[in-house]
């Protein structure tokens, strides 16, 4: 049976309706023992990079929260700088420079510091991770003809693989060579002919997101609300095939009687098609929870989104200690 004290979000053909019970986002004194009771975080599914976990008994205000922090305030390490010694490629060198620096790197973030203005140009040991594109297209000698570019050319295509580490100071004893570098090894850099060469150096640093999308340690980070789908009078025959097929697969389920029923309305999109047939408009009510937050987040692989996740909660802590000690005077 559903829980009636839910603070929901009804959603009629072209707009949406609070229910008059609604408690979830009244401004109620908050109260922390509460707040305990009914706030949970429930891990749904983790794969790879990918991790989707629910948020329960939360203000959205919170929940935002962390969606923004994971987005633009957990550091991460990429390519700031890139000196070019020799570009005869047909890439202009702001367009190569752009390319670069949005390669995602293979580095922990907690193991360095955020370079400071008064430190080297190119950077200590502690603050950036170096690295070399030297590289030249040339034609092969034992290939005479050959429609295919790759078969006749030598580095006809250049990849963020070949962009190899220079430890810097004693980094080489600190981290592993598998540790650092380019999270993917086939992001296609640029297509090169004889004649063509690269010779980089390229410095990469601590930074958020909030400074350039490219720190951002996430691919994606988003959350929306609980479906919840309830069926008012039974639905069978055809009227049952025409219900499923008004959702998302897998959202209705129809039995051996052929009678609809919800099956799994989490992963519901709330399109409302439904109420395109006035048959079934009175014969469904759909909600959402209020207080049910379903996240997404997605790493771009420097970090395992749970750690990412974590971090977002000791900036969000941080924030609140600043915050409580500029009221106290401190």
């Amino acid at each position: 049976m559903a829980d009636v004290r839910k603070p929901r979000l009804y959603l009629d053909e072209h707009k949406l309706k609070q229910d008059p019970h609604d408690y979830g986002l009244a401004d109620d004194e908050w109260n922390l023992e509460t707040f305990k009771k009914k706030f949970q975080i429930v891990v749904v599914r983790y794969e790879g990079y990918e991790l989707e976990f629910d948020m329960i008994g939360v203000h959205p205000g919170i929940a935002n929260a962390f969606r923004r922090l994971m987005l633009s305030e957990v550091p991460s390490m990429a390519i700031e700088k890139v000196y070019i010694y020799n570009n005869t490629s047909i890439i202009q060198d702001e367009v190569l420079a752009h390319r670069l620096g949005l390669i995602p790197l293979r580095a922990d973030p907690r193991l360095f510091e955020y370079k400071s203005e008064e430190s080297e140009e190119f950077g200590t040991e502690n603050d950036t991770l170096e690295f070399e594109l030297k590289i030249k297209c040339t034609r092969r000698k034992d290939v005479k003809e050959s429609a295919n570019f790759d078969t006749i050319y030598k580095n006809h295509k250049i990849y963020s693989g070949q962009i190899k580490w220079v430890p810097k100071g004693k980094q080489a004893t600190v981290h592993n060579e598998s540790d650092i570098g380019p999270i993917h090894d086939d992001i296609l850099i640029s297509q090169m002919r004889p004649g063509h060469e690269f010779d980089l150096k390229l410095l990469a640093v601590k930074g958020i997101g909030k400074d350039h999308a490219k720190f951002s340690p996430v691919a994606t980070a988003f959350y929306r609300l609980l479906p919840e789908i309830k069926l008012n009078r039974t639905i069978s025959g055809k009227e049952a095939f025409l219900l499923q097929k008004c959702f998302s697969p897998g959202v209705i389920g129809i039995d051996d009687n052929d009678v609809a029923f919800v099956k799994d309305a989490r992963y519901d999109t709330c399109s409302r098609n439904v109420y395109r047939y006035p048959q079934l408009a009175e014969a469904v009510t759909m909600s959402r929870i209020r207080d049910h937050y379903i996240f997404n987040v997605e790493s771009v692989g420097a970090l395992k989104p749970e750690v990412i996740f974590i971090e977002a909660v000791k900036e969000l802590k941080k924030k609140c200690r600043k915050f409580i000690d500029e009221i106290e005077g401190k």
